[in-house]
């Protein structure tokens, strides 16, 4: 399918909105993405004319209700290229996918003496955990260094793997946009006896993904990314070490028998989703899935490149040394998202103002508070582009950071 941005646009109904009397400009989906009427009309028709409980009655409804539960999972396998449907999980985030395998593998094989490697970009979604973790059990945490321009520092990788049992790694930076070589970091913890556990939140919504060549144990992601809802997780592991796994909470639909002096567990991917599942959001999902697969990942990839490309040319040449760009300059380096610093204005003071111009930017640690020691800074503004971004809207970022620029140095 040809890539036309304007006709993507117009499947996104928020995108037509007018706020104060302004187009909105959404510079925002590294925190969370717009939904296309696909996606909506996909949950509505379900609540409206086919919700039903989900793998537990056998009435019509509710086989049927199963049926597109279920037939969303092998959408998203087809999606990651998982080897099977039931190595995938539904979480309620890619967050409670990452506290699974921290405590759920982690919690069964990791003790005093052990290692586990992080690296100093990650979401606090891959830090938090496992530092629960270690206070318990008592193993040792060891991060992975960056470069001057935000890269991974692998210099010395095979002396921070030695002796570790998992290296969890972001994909992509949600701060840096930094694209991590993810293929060659798997391989190197293997080649130490480490898993590989990916946290794909920021590669998954834009990019080609295959977990299979990428050889990795673990990878967690999040829907409402990747223009599905909020509320849904995906967790994809390796169907041999989540059949060695303890369960991760325990209540109905995770049993195959529950007696009074114990439990079986029911196989997968039932063992790992307790309770009542986000039906309708797995629809969403599914949905979304449907979506971008017809655009085509590489399509979104090379758009977004293209953005990246004009965004940190267009940055520069207005601002020249009056804007920080963190991370590298390079877009085949990065994703289509942009950290920086502007003058010494506050990056709140900046987001208020391109506020004003309906101008959607997040200011703040970015739920990346040790890499935001890194770089030193309190906070950074971030703009990051999708499918749905064209050119005119980093026009329009630009002009509202010349008149932040203007209205703090009068």
């Amino acid at each position: 399918m040809t890539f036309d941005v304007q006709r993507i646009r117009a499947d996104f109904p928020v995108l037509a909105e007018l706020i104060n009397g302004k187009p909105l400009v959404y510079l925002d989906s590294a925190n969370t993405s717009q939904k296309p009427n696909a996606v909506i009309d996909a949950m509505t028709q379900f609540m409206q004319h086919g919700y039903g409980p989900t793998n537990r009655s056998a009435y019509t409804l509710a086989a049927a209700a199963t049926d597109k539960f279920e037939g969303a999972r092998a959408n998203i396998a087809r999606f990651i290229n998982a080897p099977k449907v039931h190595e995938i999980i539904y979480t309620k985030n890619a967050t409670e996918a990452l506290n699974l395998i921290a405590h759920s593998w982690g919690g069964a094989n990791l003790s005093t003496g052990d290692v586990v490697l992080l690296t100093h970009m990650e979401h606090h979604a891959n830090i938090v955990p496992w530092q629960m973790l270690a206070a318990q059990r008592g193993f040792t945490i060891r991060y992975v260094l960056l470069t001057s321009d935000g890269l991974l520092d692998l210099s010395d990788l095979d002396a921070l793997l030695d002796g570790a049992k998992a290296f969890s790694f972001t994909a992509m930076s949600n701060v840096l946009g930094t694209i991590n070589p993810v293929k060659e970091l798997c391989a190197a913890a293997h080649r130490h006896g480490a898993i590989a556990i990916v946290d794909g939140c920021q590669s998954v919504p834009h990019m080609v993904t295959d977990v299979q060549d990428w050889d990795a144990d673990f990878v967690a992601f999040s829907g409402h990314m990747m223009v599905g809802p909020s509320g849904l997780g995906i967790l994809w592991g390796r169907e041999a070490l989540l059949d060695a796994m303890p369960p991760f909470l325990g209540g109905g639909n995770m049993i195959s028998d529950v007696k009074l002096d114990g439990f079986t567990c029911a196989e997968l991917p039932a063992k790992f989703e307790a309770g009542t599942q986000p039906i309708i959001e797995a629809i969403g999902l599914g949905a979304a899935v449907d979506y971008l697969s017809a655009i085509g990942m590489q399509n979104v990839r090379d758009h977004e490149q293209a953005m990246t490309t004009l965004a940190l040319t267009t940055l520069k040449d207005r601002f020249g040394n009056d804007i920080t760009i963190h991370g590298s300059c390079d877009a085949n380096l990065r994703g289509a998202t942009i950290s920086f610093a502007f003058r010494d204005v506050h990056p709140h003071d900046i987001s208020q103002v391109l506020d004003q111009r309906n101008v959607c930017v997040r200011a703040g640690h970015h739920c990346a508070k040790p890499l935001r020691k890194l770089l030193g800074a309190n906070a950074t503004v971030r703009a990051s582009f999708y499918l749905y971004n064209t050119a005119d809207e980093i026009t329009a970022l630009c002009d509202g950071l010349a008149e932040a620029g203007d209205f703090f140095t009068l």
